[in-house]
């Protein structure tokens, strides 16, 4: 059946307005288409010392009681997890009682594609995903870096959407990212690479030349969404024009080989420790400000001494005491590599304090019960930043805060006027005072 706003008129083709540009570059669903760095850290005085935001998300869940302590505040008593964190005591606070509402979607693990965005009923009828706030965060400071953000994986998939809500691939290979980060291109290379982002200039200016004649045709609805289409195509004119600058300066110097990938895909944690390295030299040498890390877990036994069973099962133990212990010795294998993670950020002095001052790193899981599927009362872990620290701050675990209240201070500390993010509250998330 036809829409009433093409009564009158052909129906529009989705392309039109890409027509001799080359590309595929589609606009958004209109009503009327309906039935068709240089290494500049070492000199930064305390005063300019950027700060920088991390957020890794473990999609199999943690199994809570081996995380959350009884008791809240400074005294608490460690747990089979923090114990795993014992050398940074003072340097993380345990957050329990968060969660994003309505987190339950089309399957049991769709909450992990809003871990970072809050956008509500996951994978159902008419979801559609929103900014993830490491985008958000890159989005007004990514151009002082090489790359705005780094969107990283152990599989493929990634915690990271763009503004309008497509999921951006996540790197798996240290080689790769390496490579981009560290190893200038030949002559030649670089010719190619600038060439390319010219092309990329001039087919957006011929998209934007055409949207504004399409306009006089579009209902006020679609107006509405061509001016949001408009506006990410702008914004992607601006990067390209940054990306152009950045193409021609030197990479940074870091006196490394060119790491070796793991080839056992069972290897998880093995993986997890040298993508991990990949983010220190990013940080330290100021590559990027914005990084995200997805922690996918498997249906396979992983590489790890002590386990025999498949890791997606345990992680539906059912509260079979056995699987439990099995799923322990890979979740504390998980936490020690970031406890490793950390100790590297700590060890980099930068402008009289070290990087993980000056680095928020955001731990936990979309899951607050994996073997229930259940979304709520999530692991939470915040290090550094520059925030007080050594604390179990716990909201109520029935009644949960937004998680995404964490999210707008967060964002606030890496510059951002913001007051207000996904779906959070006005009240805000106790116990995170600078330090």
């Amino acid at each position: 059946m036809s829409h009433p706003y093409v009564t009158t008129r052909q129906k529009m083709n989705r392309r039109k307005m890409l027509q001799g540009t080359g590309v595929a570059l589609g606009l958004p669903l209109f009503e009327a288409m309906t039935g068709t760095v240089a290494d500049r850290a070492m000199a930064r005085s305390v005063v300019d010392v950027p700060k920088r935001f991390v957020a890794v998300c473990a999609t199999l869940g943690f199994h809570t009681p081996f995380l959350f302590p009884e008791e809240e505040g400074e005294g608490y008593s460690d747990t089979p997890y923090t114990s795993c964190l014992a050398d940074h005591r003072d340097d993380f606070s345990l957050y329990s009682g968060l969660s994003h509402p309505d987190s339950n979607g089309n399957n049991g693990h769709a909450s992990e594609l809003t871990w970072l965005t809050s956008a509500r009923r996951p994978g159902l009828a008419g979801f559609k995903n929103t900014i993830s706030i490491d985008q958000l965060i890159a989005s007004k400071i990514g151009m002082q870096t090489r790359f705005p953000s780094l969107v990283l994986s152990t599989s493929g998939r990634s915690i990271s959407w763009t503004g309008s809500g497509v999921e951006i691939p996540g790197e798996t290979m240290p080689s790769r990212l390496f490579k981009s980060m560290f190893v200038d291109g030949s002559e030649a290379e670089i010719k190619y690479q600038l060439r390319k982002l010219q092309r990329g200039r001039s087919i957006l200016d011929s998209v934007l030349t055409q949207a504004r004649n399409l306009n006089r045709e579009l209902s006020y609805q679609d107006k509405q969404k061509l001016e949001q289409y408009l506006t990410a195509v702008r914004d992607l004119e601006f990067r390209l024009q940054q990306s152009e600058g950045w193409a021609t300066k030197p990479k940074p110097v870091v006196n490394l080989d060119v790491p070796q990938d793991i080839a056992d895909r069972l290897d998880a944690i093995g993986k997890q420790r040298l993508m991990y390295d990949m983010m220190t030299l990013a940080l330290q040498t100021d590559s990027t400000r914005t990084i995200t890390f997805q922690l996918s877990g498997m249906n396979a036994v992983p590489v790890i001494p002590g386990v025999r069973n498949d890791w997606h099962n345990l992680s539906h133990h059912g509260k079979d005491e056995a699987k439990i212990d099995e799923l322990r010795v890979i979740e504390e294998a998980e936490f020690k590599a970031l406890s490793e993670f950390l100790s590297g950020l700590k060890k980099v002095e930068e402008g009289g304090r070290s990087l993980l001052d000056h680095t928020a790193v955001l731990y936990g899981s979309n899951l607050g019960n994996a073997s229930s599927h259940n979304w709520r009362n999530l692991p939470i872990v915040l290090a550094g930043g520059g925030f007080k620290h050594g604390r179990h701050i716990a909201h109520d675990a029935d009644d949960n805060t937004p998680l995404a209240n964490l999210f707008v201070a967060l964002a606030q500390r890496m510059g951002l006027e913001i007051d207000k993010f996904g779906s959070s509250a006005a009240s805000s998330v106790q116990g995170l005072e600078l330090a």
